[in-house]
């Protein structure tokens, strides 16, 4: 079950970055992610009243509370990335760094992957670098790298905090989680005194955006109460190779050779996974 919802929580992960971007175009990054993260919020502790379940703890809040600042942080930090250019650099680093410090996390509490997974969490490091590889980019540059590290380091804070919040404690989780990123994206919003305006106007793609992007997070959230945090990460890691095929779908992008390559080893890192 573990491994159906991890791959679910990519699907929706990917339809989510694909949609965001396109509404970025339009709108702004930094309004899109408020407007949507906003949403979320409001799906979350509306899912949160409606299903009865545990009261809240503290270690479940601390942990959903920690998870956000994480998720808030790396979208704001890999937005800011891209914007600078280096596409090429910061997305493949990032979704990398994302998958690799939660399997070093699950490994150092003790998870022991058999080896089917251990061959698929191999795989799928160098299949998310190649999926993402647009043939453009032009060496690497310092802050490229520093902004695809800082934020799939955060993004890797976030998955690490929703699996450490524990199965017995309901959706308070997520609907921390969703709170802490909302925090950070108001901030930010209000430092920089972004244009909110065209967002707020015409919600529905930001609102679509946000709504999938929880519903990735619920189905991760929960993948984790039956899977190790190990296996089902880099799962939901290979979200990039959904973006991928969208673009190629929707906006008749032509995949290049790095990016079959990547979508191959992608398949064969889910076949050895899903062996487990």
């Amino acid at each position: 079950m573990g491994t159906v919802l991890g791959l679910a929580a990519a699907l929706l992960y990917g339809g989510s970055d694909f949609a965001g971007g396109l509404a970025a175009r339009r709108l702004g990054s930094l309004p899109v992610n408020l407007v949507g993260t906003a949403a979320s919020v409001l799906i979350a502790w509306a899912a949160l009243g409606m299903f009865a379940g545990p009261g809240p703890s503290v270690h479940a809040v601390a942990w959903g509370l920690a998870s956000g600042l994480g998720g808030g942080a790396g979208t704001l930090t890999l937005y800011r990335g891209l914007a600078r250019g280096q596409m090429s650099v910061v997305g493949p680093v990032s979704a990398v760094a994302a998958a690799a410090l939660p399997v070093a996390a699950g490994i150092a509490m003790g998870e022991r992957p058999p080896l089917p997974a251990l061959v698929g969490i191999a795989v799928s490091l160098p299949a998310i670098v190649l999926v993402t590889t647009n043939g453009r980019g032009k060496g690497i540059a310092r802050t490229a790298l520093l902004d695809g590290l800082g934020a799939g380091a955060a993004f890797g804070v976030m998955f690490i905090g929703l699996a450490q919040a524990g199965a017995g404690s309901g959706l308070w989780p997520v609907a921390s989680e969703q709170t802490g990123s909302l925090v950070l994206v108001l901030a930010v919003a209000a430092k920089t005194r972004a244009p909110l305006r065209a967002a707020i106007r015409a919600p529905g793609w930001p609102v679509l955006v946000g709504a999938s992007g929880m519903a990735a997070t619920l189905l991760y959230f929960y993948a984790t109460h039956s899977s190790m945090l190990s296996t089902t990460v880099v799962l939901v890691s290979l979200y990039p190779a959904v973006t991928v095929l969208l673009a190629r779908m929707v906006l008749h992008e032509r995949f290049n050779g790095a990016q079959r390559a990547g979508l191959v080893l992608s398949t064969l890192a889910v076949i050895a996974i899903a062996l487990d």
